[in-house]
């Protein structure tokens, strides 16, 4: 898991060769003007998630996990505080994994909280549960997914 804000992204780009792609569309498009929904960038290899939804309880929020996609969850509005625990230390699965969906949830507690401002995002691989969405107000933010 990495917590950081836009302004090092250009650390993390060599961590995927996707990563840059992605960054560099969060550079060239005006991310406030789209509309909740789906963007294909690189057709199954990339896209993008618009979200702009009312916040959850932490108690509302359940643990997920995907397998086939990196999650880089970029906060625009409000504040996502984005839970965490490592995928090896879950124990507790909702259900199985959902291979249509690519996610399996966890009734597992939170090992940490990540208070993820505008400007900032989170990036969660495979081995990272996590649990977005737990805001007192609403959040605007994009889901970008990088095929592993």
């Amino acid at each position: 898991m990495i917590f950081s804000t836009l302004s090092q992204s250009s650390r993390y780009e060599a961590l995927h060769p996707l990563f840059p792609r992605a960054f560099d569309y969060i550079r060239d498009t005006d991310l406030n003007a789209l509309a909740p929904g789906v963007y294909q960038i690189i057709e199954g290899e990339l896209f993008a998630i618009v979200e702009h939804v009312a916040g959850r309880a932490r108690t509302a929020a359940k643990l997920e996990c995907h397998r086939r996609y990196i999650d880089i969850q970029l906060v625009l509005e409000g504040v996502d505080e984005m839970g965490w625990k490592s995928l090896a230390d879950c124990r507790d699965p909702v259900d199985d994994y959902n291979t249509e969906r690519d996610i399996r949830f966890f009734n597992d507690e939170v090992n940490t909280w990540i208070a993820t401002p505008p400007d900032h995002f989170c990036i969660f691989f495979p081995e990272d549960a996590h649990a977005p969405l737990v805001s007192e107000g609403q959040v605007r933010k994009v889901i970008f997914k990088i095929a592993v």
